[in-house]
């Protein structure tokens, strides 16, 4: 698990970054090599060589295939997944997004600049509608905060053909009254009306599904490329971010969503479950 980025001078230890220098780490340790051995092949300082694996400077190409050819590392997929790790990484370092004229966003600032980037997302919520989906007024029932509304309005905007969502929502949020009546009606139908997008997913865990794994901590897993490849699940509590970035911990988070999605409604039982619920408030 780590902090989300953090400035160091001119340089920014990045989730991507931090989560690319961990595989490669792994990767020497496991052929017995020190950061030294790692530096002398990349004409570099050993110095150099501890920032890169901790996430602090961009990676090129070349450095990383001259890493994965002295650490063994011979599999196409795994040095291509690699060096689309660092393109990604290299891209959202420089990046100027449209969430540049939004001071408001703070501490989602990393998570929107990885969101924008990411193929996939899968969300599991349990106390609120997932923010890709909300409609205005429930936006501004959350925080009346008119940069707020706007910064989330333009993050949906990004929910094109190009990003896929799967989207796992408790009962208990559906029922939640965000805004009274009237605003959770629209919200009920702005998210029916959402989950039939081709490129969006909405399956709702009844109540009568019972307790479950999971039930307690809503979380996010955003991928970049193949299914599992370059995983990073992102999960908010209060007053602070946790990712978790690859690894077996990352993998336990996407299999717990698949079994917790597995357990609930399929998408046309889903929409119906919402409408029914719009009609009873």
């Amino acid at each position: 698990m780590e902090r989300s980025q953090t400035p160091q001078g001119n340089r920014m230890s990045t989730v991507l970054g931090r989560r690319l220098g961990g595989e490669l780490m792994k990767h020497r340790l496991a052929a017995g090599l020190t950061q030294g051995r790692a530096a002398k092949v990349i004409s570099a300082s050993t110095g150099k060589v501890a920032r890169m694996e901790s996430g602090w400077v961009p990676m090129c190409d070349p450095d990383i295939r001259s890493l994965c050819e002295l650490y063994g590392v011979d599999d196409p997929a795994t040095v291509g997944g690699l060096l689309e790790l660092a393109r990604v990484d290299r891209e959202r370092r420089k990046a100027k997004g449209w969430w540049s004229d939004f001071p408001g966003v703070g501490a989602m600032k990393e998570y929107i600049t990885l969101e924008s980037a990411a193929t996939t997302i899968k969300t599991w919520q349990v106390a609120y509608v997932p923010g890709l989906l909300q409609c205005e007024r429930y936006i501004r029932a959350l925080k009346a905060d008119d940069g707020f509304v706007a910064a989330r309005l333009t993050r949906q905007q990004q929910l094109d053909d190009r990003l896929c969502l799967h989207a796992v929502v408790y009962e208990a949020a559906l029922r939640n009254l965000v805004g009274g009546t009237d605003v959770m009606r629209e919200q009920l139908e702005h998210l029916a009306l959402g989950s039939e997008r081709p490129n969006v997913s909405v399956r709702i865990l009844p109540f009568s599904a019972g307790a479950r794994v999971g039930i307690g901590c809503a979380y996010n897993v955003l991928s970049f490329a193949e299914p599992g490849a370059m995983d990073v699940v992102y999960i908010e509590i209060p007053r602070t971010q946790v990712w978790i970035e690859g690894g077996d911990e990352a993998t336990e988070h996407d299999v717990m969503f698949e079994t917790i999605a597995g357990q609930a409604l399929d998408e046309r039982e889903s929409r119906t479950f919402i409408r029914s619920l719009s009609k009873e408030l």
